[in-house]
């Protein structure tokens, strides 16, 4: 195995890792955007309902991604 190898799995894992992030990030971001609702300024006011939403919203859009990004 060449020594090469190794580092482009590590590249390749952090692209994907990035990709990742941005995805489940831009789906926090829409959901914030076609919501009602401003639950950046609830969650900021101590609304604990808004921050319940806000990562219930936040681990499925990252559940939906890991299965993406899986298959």
């Amino acid at each position: 195995m060449s020594p090469a190898k190794p580092v482009v799995q590590l590249l390749l894992t952090l692209g994907w890792t990035l990709v990742g992030v941005l995805l489940v990030y831009g789906g926090a971001l829409l959901f914030d955007w076609l919501a009602p609702i401003d639950y950046r300024a609830e969650i900021r006011k101590g609304n604990v309902a808004a921050g319940l939403v806000m990562a219930a919203v936040i681990l499925s859009v990252a559940a939906v991604v890991v299965v993406v990004l899986a298959s």
